[in-house]
């Protein structure tokens, strides 16, 4: 028996053709673990944001009696946090371009509103905030961040194309009512 038939040496293009799909099923069981670290720390955020609301349900009869403004102050701070937690949450389940505007959004919101700032940097917040506005209106892509990763469309960007698609039906004068 001759020696080349007993061990079949491999190709190089056999070899690289191994070694691809080797580092394409790594690099998807490293996506789909990084997914699932995703929800759980969606699951944490969800669960923090659960207990810091606690606090916040024992000070509503003290704001209600005698509220001052340290309490009213403590309160919205607390208050926007959990807001912006609960983006974040939303940001992480999305996966769209969109949903991590509105967390900005929220957030620089709240450096405004909570903030004992200069007037300087309340311009600066006014600034970023109509940049986010002018970002999602004119540069926001839809194709980016259009599809989730199992292939369906993005939650936030269905939603906004059924309302127009509802607004243009009302322009439509076969869908008018006699």
């Amino acid at each position: 028996m001759n020696p080349d038939e007993k061990t079949r040496r491999l190709t190089r293009a056999e070899l690289h053709n191994n070694e691809e799909r080797v580092k394409h099923a790594l690099r998807d069981q490293l996506a789909e673990l990084a997914s699932l670290l995703e929800v759980l720390l969606a699951l944490l955020v969800l669960i923090g944001l659960v207990f810091g609301m606690v606090p916040m349900l024992k000070w509503m009869p003290g704001l209600l009696q005698d509220g001052n403004t340290v309490d009213i102050s403590t309160f919205l701070q607390r208050a926007l946090d959990i807001v912006i937690g609960i983006e974040f949450i939303k940001m992480l389940a999305k996966h769209s371009p969109g949903s991590s505007l509105e967390v900005l959004l929220y957030a620089i919101a709240r450096h405004m509103i909570v903030g004992h700032e200069s007037a300087m940097e309340n311009l600066l917040s006014v600034v970023a905030i109509a940049l986010i506005f002018v970002v999602r209106k004119y540069f926001f892509v839809p194709s980016f961040g259009a599809t989730m990763p199992g292939g369906k469309p993005a939650p936030d960007l269905v939603t906004k194309q059924n309302f127009e698609d509802d607004s243009n039906s009302e322009d439509d004068p076969d869908n008018t009512f006699v």
